[in-house]
């Protein structure tokens, strides 16, 4: 496992105005997206342990401002966040079928898209921060100009020692083509050093037939530390040359599958960042999804991340 030499986070992609039924017609509006749910988990369990931020594009309106206003009061870091005066947050409304959602996006014209645009600004923002966190979203939502600047910025980062962890979270409708999503993904593998792949979407979308398919194909790319999640089912991990299984614990009360994964991840890096073997690594993102399972939202509320073990006493 690759040592993460700073207690930095940064996690790069789209945080989203959402708006959530509360009933009678009415909506509550809320902040969302897979990195931001990933970063503000990881925020609010370590805590001062840890500086925990997002790199992303902003409007200059009062909606966005809103935005940073609401992440330096949860503690985050907004010195990676750049703002654009023609365009806004993206929006997305949510539908509920019993435990499941279905959601509504308006994001064509989302600022987050041109994140990165200014190669000089990635670099200053990845200056010091020892972990980062991304997705298939991020980089799907970006040109393909865009993500070879990415790419071009992850590369210097891990080059001087910074670890680069990435969910694939693969969304096909924000792709041009399935070919396309898979060239991209295959590439960014080669700047992974922890994957974070659900399942379902490697077998869906890269024909994988078990967790073990997915961890050698990843492994091939040269990913070191493969986590596959399966929902209810074992979270495999391959790290060292080594391949364990963990059984994921039960969760009395499922109320909403919304965010299960991104808290999952928080909990996993988190603990990674804290140094914690591998069983207490793969614990701790079991029980942060549990929280999120066991309520409404994508973003767990602030006393149940609170009750959780630290991370630097997870067992």
């Amino acid at each position: 496992m690759k040592m993460i030499r700073h207690r930095s986070v940064r996690a790069i992609g789209e945080a989203m105005v959402e708006m959530a039924p509360v009933g009678d017609g009415l909506y509550r509006r809320g902040y969302a997206g897979d990195t931001y749910n990933t970063a503000w988990h990881m925020a609010q369990w370590l805590g001062l342990r840890a500086e925990v931020g997002m790199i992303t594009r902003l409007g200059e309106d009062r909606l966005s401002d809103a935005f940073v206003e609401a992440m330096a009061a949860d503690g985050m870091a907004v010195s990676g966040i750049s703002r654009d005066p023609a365009r806004r947050m993206g929006l997305y409304m949510i539908e509920l079928d019993g435990v499941e959602r279905s959601f509504h996006y308006w994001r064509d014209t989302s600022a987050a898209r041109h994140l990165a645009d200014d190669p000089g600004f990635l670099a200053n923002a990845l200056h010091g921060v020892g972990l980062v966190h991304l997705s298939g979203i991020t980089l799907a939502i970006l040109s393909p100009d865009g993500r070879d600047r990415l790419l071009a910025a992850l590369a210097d980062f891990r080059a001087a020692g910074g670890v680069v962890a990435l969910d694939p979270n693969i969304r096909p409708r924000l792709w041009s083509s399935l070919e396309e999503m898979r060239a991209a993904l295959t590439r960014m593998m080669g700047q992974t050093d922890i994957a974070l792949p659900s399942l379902d979407d490697e077998r869906t979308h890269f024909g994988d037939a078990d967790a073990m398919a997915t961890v050698r194909r990843l492994q091939a790319c040269g990913v070191d530390e493969v986590v596959v999640k399966d929902g209810p089912g074992p979270v495999i991990l391959s790290t060292n040359g080594s391949v364990t299984e963990y059984l994921t614990p039960p969760v009395a009360k499922i109320v909403d599958t919304t965010g299960a994964g991104d808290a999952f991840n928080a909990g996993y890096l988190a603990a990674r960042m804290m140094g914690r073997d591998a069983a207490e690594c793969v614990g701790a993102g079991q029980r942060m999804a549990a929280a999120v399972l066991s309520q409404h939202g994508a973003l767990a509320t602030k006393s149940a991340v609170s009750t959780l073990p630290k991370p630097d006493s997870v067992v």
